[in-house]
């Protein structure tokens, strides 16, 4: 198959927005373990703070997967540039994996987030 150089470009727009989600879900969650620490301890304690350093991770790998996707994208224009066809297709292969890897990782963290809330309300519970 060949692409032109338009194709890895017509990704920068999504792999940009997608960033910046990420970025805003590690604001929100810096936000949320700052406030952490100054609840005072409950029972569901070491949940909480095991799910956050689950999501942290998370968040950390989704955002160097989507940067890495960002950067095989140039690369492959560039070598498409540089009439390397083959070469700029392989590499666009693998920034299409690098994204898949990140919106997997996406994925996961929001199903850890969903049980963040599920142990929030568990602790409320004993209230």
């Amino acid at each position: 198959m060949q692409i032109d150089i338009a194709t890895p470009a017509m990704l920068f727009p999504a792999i940009s927005l997608l960033l910046l989600a990420y970025t805003n879900r590690f604001l929100t969650l810096a936000t949320i373990i700052r406030n952490f620490a100054k609840e005072e301890r409950n029972d569901n304690t070491v949940a909480q703070i095991t799910n956050l350093r689950q999501r942290i991770s998370l968040i950390k790998r989704m955002q160097i997967a989507g940067v890495g996707s960002f950067f095989l994208c140039v690369v492959s224009m560039l070598a498409i540039y540089l009439t390397y066809q083959k070469v700029g297709n392989w590499i666009f292969a693998a920034s299409l994996v690098s994204l898949l890897y990140s919106l997997w990782m996406s994925v996961r963290e929001i199903l850890i987030s969903v049980e963040a809330l599920d142990v929030h309300l568990d602790g409320m519970k004993g209230d």
